[in-house]
């Protein structure tokens, strides 16, 4: 009897332990489900936030990228078709484009397989305008021999000629204004018009105090008007500054970049094809090349004498599209007899290829303002896309130059020299200055 007991205790602790397994088998897979149930949910969640992480590194990784090419362009800062920026391994590559106006910047950055892509277009400011194909300052105007003007002229003195050819308006300022012994196919402006000596022809209308008997009007004659305001050169000498500390920004050229150097007369020789800018060049600079190309990249600043002899071509850079950087001839301890532009025969000119772009040569020696008779900028024989500008000096052209427009205090024109008027003047773009910076047009998130 006890032993039957004994067994059947020992069968319903069996039991009871059989169902307390049985039970914890069964609430530790019911727990195991609740606890998967609410884990997969919160992993699910984790990996959607860390994506979301991942996608806002480099949504703002591309955006920073952005802002930094933008930032670069609008402040003038040296910016390469493309750039790359790397942070935390993650990668982002900007690219920049020209477009008609400006530029397309386009920014793609990765992060963790993720990507994000962002676009800002940006368009230059209003350019330094050149509304006339001659300008000169109180110097005055000349033209002998064949020379001619294809465009309009303007000139705070006098305008003087021997039955030279001015296709367009002449307009000569202030009280002393004198036009005389010029065929104009325009309109002609003066306080004096004509005077004894050569005849001056107008096809156009006549505004003037006085006006000589021998001088043809074909328009309507328009006596005792009003003299013409006179006007400042468009290239003010703080714009010509700030071109030149653009230079002086990208570094001093060391002469060992020279094809050969001459230390006696501190000139250094380009005979070879070479790109450059922007760059203070501490020499007088020669090029000198029947075969070689100067591709000028940014704004240059020669510190002496600039002279291109022996057909060298002289060319803007085609990343620069439409916008122009200036070549500066400018030795400030010397302005009396240095910073001289001697532009010699067959010289050939090129923009980058794209409309309203060419080759700016400026010098600033100003010894024709002081009445000296050094000339600032002398040429004869070269191409077409280059303009000249010489606001304190003389620059005189010869032979069968041919030029897009020319601004000096003193302008002579001799032989067959012509300079043609480009339509795309009026609103020149520089990558610096009045003319320069870049406006944000547009800057969103693309596909």
């Amino acid at each position: 009897m006890y032993k039957e007991k004994t067994k059947q205790n020992m069968v319903s602790k069996y039991n009871k332990g059989a169902a307390m397994l049985v039970a914890v088998i069964f609430f530790l897979f019911a727990s195991l489900t609740v606890v998967l149930g609410i884990i997969n949910p919160i992993l699910k969640q984790a990996a959607i936030s860390k994506s979301i992480i991942y996608s806002k590194e480099s949504y703002y990784l591309a955006e920073g990228a952005l802002e930094d090419v933008v930032y670069r362009l609008k402040n003038n800062k040296q910016v390469s078709s493309t750039e790359v920026l790397s942070l935390n391994g993650d990668i982002s590559t900007t690219t920049v484009a020209n477009t008609v106006s400006g530029k397309q910047v386009v920014s793609l950055a990765t992060a963790m397989g993720l990507s994000r892509k962002m676009q800002a277009d940006v368009v230059l400011g209003t350019g330094i305008s050149f509304h006339y194909g001659i300008q000169a300052g109180d110097g005055g105007f000349s033209l002998s021999n064949s020379s001619s003007v294809t465009g309009n002229i303007y000139s705070s003195g006098s305008i003087t000629g021997s039955g030279n050819l001015l296709s367009g308006d002449a307009v000569s300022t202030g009280s002393s204004g004198f036009i005389q012994g010029v065929h104009i196919t325009g309109s002609a402006y003066a306080h004096t018009l004509g005077a004894s000596g050569a005849g001056t022809t107008v096809d156009g209308d006549a505004y003037y105090t006085t006006i000589a008997s021998n001088v043809s009007v074909a328009g309507t004659k328009y006596p005792n008007s009003s003299d013409q305001a006179t006007s400042s050169l468009p290239i003010s000498d703080d714009q010509i500054n700030e071109w030149e500390a653009d230079a002086l920004a990208g570094g001093i050229m060391d002469s060992s970049f020279c094809d050969s150097y001459n230390l006696s007369s501190n000139t250094c020789t380009i005979s070879s094809s070479k790109s450059i800018g922007p760059k203070k060049i501490p020499f007088n600079l020669l090029i000198k090349s029947s075969s070689g190309v100067l591709t000028v990249t940014g704004h240059l600043w020669v510190t002496g004498n600039i002279t291109a002899q022996t057909g060298p071509t002289i060319q803007m850079a085609s990343a620069l599209g439409s916008t122009n950087v200036a070549v500066i001839a400018d030795n400030p301890a010397d302005r009396s007899s240095s910073g001289i532009i001697n532009i010699g025969q067959s010289t050939v000119f090129q923009g980058s290829g794209a409309v309203g772009s060419f080759v700016f040569m400026i010098s600033q020696n100003n010894s024709a303002e002081n009445g000296g008779s050094t000339e600032a900028i002398s040429m004869n024989q070269g191409a077409s896309a280059l303009v000249a500008y010489a606001g304190h000096g003389q620059v005189s052209l010869s032979q069968s130059v041919s030029v897009k427009e020319v601004t000096a205090y003193k302008i002579n024109l001799s032989q067959s020299a012509n300079v043609t008027y480009d339509t795309g003047l009026p609103s020149l773009l520089f990558q610096s200055g009045p003319a320069g910076g870049y406006d944000v047009t547009s800057w969103f998130e693309t596909q």
